[in-house]
Parts: C-alpha cells; sequence; structure tokens
C-alpha cells in the first residue's frame, strides 16, 4: 500500500507546477505536518480533472475511515479545499463552511484556501490537532 501511496502522489507532486499562489507548497506542508503525527496514516485518492485527496486517518479510529482530507480542486490554478466531520472539530472564527453532507455523506466543516496565508495555515493546523485527537477517541 505504502508503494502505491508514494509512486501515485510521487507522480502527481512531479506534474504539479507551483504558481505564484503557493498551493503546492501549501500541499505539501499540511502532507508533511499530518505525515508527523502519531498513529497516523496517509492515503492519496486521485480523481484526475476533478480532485486529488488526501486522506489522514488515525489508528485508532474505529467509526470513520478518515478524520480529514485535504482536496487539490483541479482549476487554474488549482486550490485547496480541507474538509473535517463537522463535530470533530470547532471553528471559533467561522472560517469554514458548513457543508450539509459534504464528507462521505456527514456534516462537514470546509476551508478552501486559494492562495498561501500563513496566518490561515496555523489556524488550519489547530484544527487538524483536534480533528486528531477527536479521531483517536472515536
Amino acid at each position: 500500500m505504502f508503494n502505491e501511496f508514494a509512486s501515485g502522489l510521487d507522480v502527481f507532486m512531479g506534474d504539479w507546477k507551483e504558481t505564484p499562489e503557493r498551493n503546492k507548497e501549501m500541499f505539501v506542508h499540511f502532507k508533511e505536518y499530518l505525515g508527523n503525527k502519531e498513529k497516523v496514516r496517509l492515503e492519496f485518492v486521485p480523481r484526475p480533472g476533478l480532485t486529488y485527496s488526501l486522506r489522514a486517518v488515525h489508528a485508532e479510529q474505529k467509526r470513520r475511515g478518515l478524520f480529514v482530507m485535504v482536496d487539490v480542486i483541479e482549476d487554474s490554478p488549482r486550490w485547496l479545499s480541507i474538509c473535517f466531520y463537522a463535530q470533530m472539530i470547532r471553528d471559533p472564527e467561522e472560517r469554514g463552511d458548513f457543508v450539509p453532507q459534504g464528507l462521505l455523506g456527514e456534516d462537514a466543516v470546509c476551508f478552501d484556501i486559494q492562495e498561501y496565508d500563513e496566518e490561515f495555515i496555523r489556524y488550519i493546523e489547530g484544527r487538524l490537532d483536534e480533528a486528531c485527537r477527536n479521531a483517536s477517541r472515536e
């Protein structure tokens, strides 16, 4: 599984040319951030022409198949949408969009990032940490 993950992701990353919005850089950042978390496994799900999804699963998670999905939206330029199950996170600054049945048929909160924003990245990291903790308890 890991080799499949690595080769598919490597091909995708190799073909993705960075733009002034620095969205590839943000994707790499979130991939590394999640990949450094203990007991977290990453899956790469390509849907060419639509999205390329990085899905994070906690080893102790039983009820759901992921706790966050980092989507690269195929557009010009590409942008990111980071979606969580609505009940797994708080959004104290209300920066996300509530999407009914937006994550594998369940209510979601999604954060869309069109261009590099250090402060917004830190805010999303807080949500990633929270979702990871909550996933380990489900």
